[in-house]
């Protein structure tokens, strides 16, 4: 029997960087419809909830065919943990009908992650002995060369050794790139966190790995899309 699967999008009205980000448009689209359309282009995720405190994005969010939940203010502010945001949407669904057993949560930010990113990432969490899958992107710069001020001086955040080291001498590393998160409801309910002791990576390239967090990013997406229909 296929478990029940929902994706989870966050999507709070406020934003600091970029006024109202979730809607603005991106080729001709409001940025959150490409979460949607990937989310509804799952094979696996049975339902697509977005949580959100604003009435446009709720409006916007029905319009593209997902079910738009109200999110309370005291989990919507520019510090509340995502988590929160999921443990509500759960909270939700037991009142109103039977919980997942697994979460996908899809933030609207990523725009370029496919369907095929979603249910690929699905599939490896579905295959393997895992707490959560996480999608994430290669370092472009070695986190070995980091440095941090004391003073007046720079000084190396994990070791001058590194600095003696060629960059193919130093491990690969990864960072999460906000795409795709999932987990079972159980670890979510236990652990409050996507980042358990077995996470398994889903890496995905640098270009699909773009979070819009400025207008600078609206504007590469835009170019990546146009360039992507020549």
């Amino acid at each position: 029997m296929k478990p029940r699967i929902y994706g989870i999008i966050p999507a709070r009205g406020g934003s600091k960087g970029v006024p109202k980000k979730n809607i603005q448009f991106i080729a001709g689209k409001p940025l959150i419809y490409y979460t949607i359309i990937a989310g509804l282009g799952s094979r696996y995720i049975n339902k697509l909830i977005v949580s959100t405190d604003d009435d446009k994005i709720f409006q916007v969010a029905e319009s593209f065919g997902a079910i738009a939940w109200k999110r309370p203010e005291n989990i919507s502010g520019d510090d509340s943990p995502t988590i929160d945001t999921v443990l509500h949407v759960l909270e939700q669904c037991n009142i109103k009908e039977n919980e997942p057993e697994i979460v996908v949560l899809l933030q609207p930010t990523s725009p370029l992650r496919t369907s095929s990113d979603i249910d690929s990432a699905l599939e490896l969490f579905m295959k393997n002995d895992c707490d959560s899958v996480i999608s994430v992107v290669q370092t472009d710069h070695p986190p070995f060369w980091n440095m941090i001020l004391e003073g007046k001086y720079l000084k190396s955040l994990m070791g001058q050794k590194y600095f003696t080291m060629r960059r193919q001498e130093l491990p690969v590393t990864y960072i999460p790139n906000g795409a795709i998160f999932i987990a079972s409801t159980q670890t979510l309910k236990i652990q409050h966190t996507f980042y358990g002791q077995k996470t398994i990576p889903y890496i995905m390239s640098t270009e699909r790995s773009i979070d819009i967090d400025s207008k600078f990013d609206l504007y590469i997406v835009e170019e990546i899309m146009r360039k992507g229909e020549e």
